[in-house]
């Protein structure tokens, strides 16, 4: 069975940094691309971050470049976001995903797997 799972949500406050931790099955994951979405109360699904199968390449929406960073550590399946300078725009549930292909992806729909989401609230 196919598992991501998700931690490291939070409430924080604005400028503050969190890192979001997401665990996914071996076999499943170890291939493919994983990323990162919001969205927000009220607005549709965001792309956030990607990165490739091994680790390279990683891609990251406009918004979040230069205070995002996304990681991966293969041999343990887990991938990262660590989020700093943090705003209240930037409240949302998170989602880990892994993609279908090997490359980083920057829609929904080139996910085949999604995590539960966690929760990330940053107030002024």
């Amino acid at each position: 069975q196919v598992q991501v799972v998700q931690s490291g949500g939070g409430l924080v406050q604005a400028g503050d940094s969190l890192r979001l931790s997401c665990t996914t099955t071996r076999r499943t994951s170890s291939n493919n691309g994983m990323g990162w979405f919001r969205q927000a109360p009220g607005r549709e699904r965001e792309f956030v971050a990607a990165i490739s199968w091994n680790g390279g390449n990683p891609i990251y929406a406009d918004s979040m470049k230069g205070r995002f960073t996304i990681s991966r550590d293969r041999a343990s399946s887990t991938v990262y976001l660590q989020m700093n300078s943090l705003n209240i725009d930037d409240t949302a549930v998170y989602y880990c995903a892994i993609a279908r292909g090997a490359a980083a992806a920057s829609t929904p729909s080139q996910y085949a797997y999604w995590g539960q989401g966690t929760q990330v609230t940053v107030s002024s």
